[in-house]
């Protein structure tokens, strides 16, 4: 896949149901400082989690019309259930757009680093419900052993900032230990939705030793760089990001703090309606 066709200096679309992308949005300006960004939060209709395919699918392609409006040369779905469920209708609708998401580089990465090829994944409903990455694992290493669980309240508690300590251990205990017990003890764990590394530490303290976390976001970043031949790291960091949501800038500016790792303004929002 190769950008290199379309304008170098137009922006590269970015677009999740709320804040969560943002992780992934973080991680790719860490891996391409130079970069032009629009991303898009559609806040008002969020969460995508708990939703129909195809409402996650009429809303992607919403979501994906209002970026190509606005110039992008190409478009991540930064949302684990929105690459899950609209990922095959995006790529139809703009075929001589390069459109990535999250799920098939974290599977990559998952089998990469798994000597067992033994897998656990976490991600919201509509994402483990779907089996996404379950079939993205296997149809890269068909002999995978795949064990899943939806996690829906990491998601609240990493909009609320209640990342670590007693709450955000308790909870991951409670979701995680039947993954980790047995005589088959998953040695990767994929971080199937993009507000699951705000818990990291969280996780952490409750996996075994040794079980490696993959982050989809930095995955994410490191395909579409190689594969769009995209620039790399180290270059100055002077690219700009547009940002964009459906409704609630305080909100969205607050919670994206977070998320960013930054300060972002409320007046820095625009509110756009799809």
């Amino acid at each position: 896949m190769n950008a290199g066709s379309r304008s170098s200096v137009a922006p590269i679309g970015v677009f999740d149901s709320g804040v969560g992308g943002l992780t992934v949005l973080r991680a790719l300006r860490a891996h391409m400082p130079g970069e032009n960004f629009i991303y898009l939060g559609d806040t008002a209709r969020l969460p995508y989690g708990t939703k129909s395919p195809q409402t996650v699918t009429r809303y992607s392609l919403q979501c994906a019309q209002r970026l190509i409006d606005c110039g992008v040369r190409s478009l991540v779905v930064a949302c684990n259930t929105a690459s899950a469920s609209a990922l095959p209708a995006l790529r139809q609708a703009h075929p001589d757009l390069p459109i990535i998401g999250v799920i098939e580089p974290g599977a990559a990465e998952a089998v990469r680093v798994s000597a067992s090829r033994h897998i656990a994944v976490i991600g919201t409903h509509a994402t483990i419900a779907g089996r996404a990455y379950e079939q993205a694992i296997q149809r890269i290493a068909p002999d995978a052993r795949v064990v899943a669980r939806a996690c829906s309240l990491f998601v609240a508690l990493a909009e609320e900032g209640w990342v670590d300590g007693l709450i955000a251990e308790a909870v991951a205990r409670r979701y995680l230990e039947e993954l980790f017990c047995g005589p088959m003890v998953p040695d990767t764990l994929v971080l199937g939705c993009t507000h699951f590394p705000q818990l990291l530490s969280a996780i952490r303290a409750v996996v075994p030793a040794g079980v490696q976390l993959i982050d989809a976001a930095a995955a994410t970043a490191q395909t579409l760089r190689r594969d769009w031949r995209l620039p790399v790291a180290g270059e100055p960091a002077q690219g700009s990001v547009r940002w964009l949501a459906t409704d609630g800038a305080a909100r969205f500016a607050q919670v994206g703090s977070r998320f960013l790792g930054q300060l972002l303004r409320e007046d820095q929002v625009e509110i756009v309606d799809l």
